[in-house]
């Protein structure tokens, strides 16, 4: 049986994350636990924002990370989360996507008893790291 995906992206999404990847380069999304950005999923070039060690990589969209602050990842991890976007200025203007005139927005769910039984492994930003390291060295 198929492992269950905690993410996934609409159509729309994908086109914009294409846009965009086109546009910078290598793309990271980070959904942040509040303060001045808010809980809204922003992106950024790759290398231009770094999670902190035990934030959560809760899939990829077209090979790109899609982190979770460590704490909400603990209070929405019984929930898949849809990337969308919308028309319209997001939290703080900091996401790449704000120059076209737009903003990533999180559509979620609660899985069923099933597919929280066979849920896809999440990756904590300190593992993502020691991959990075061993696979610069070339093993």
């Amino acid at each position: 049986m198929n492992k269950i995906s905690r993410f996934s992206a609409t159509p729309a999404a994908l086109e914009l994350i294409g846009q965009l990847s086109e546009e910078f380069g290598e793309l990271m999304f980070y959904q942040a636990g509040g303060c001045c950005e808010g809980t809204q999923p922003q992106c950024f070039r790759k290398g231009h924002f770094y999670p902190r060690t035990k934030d959560v990589s809760i899939g990829t969209v077209l090979g790109f990370h899609f982190w979770i602050d460590h704490d909400l990842f603990e209070y929405w991890k019984y929930s898949h989360f849809e990337l969308d976007v919308v028309e319209g200025f997001g939290a703080g203007g900091f996401s790449l996507e704000t120059a076209k005139k737009k903003t990533f927005k999180i559509n979620y769910r609660l899985f069923s008893q099933q597919e929280l039984d066979n849920l896809e492994d999440t990756l904590l930003y300190h593992q993502y790291m020691e991959y990075e390291k061993v696979k610069k060295q070339g093993f």
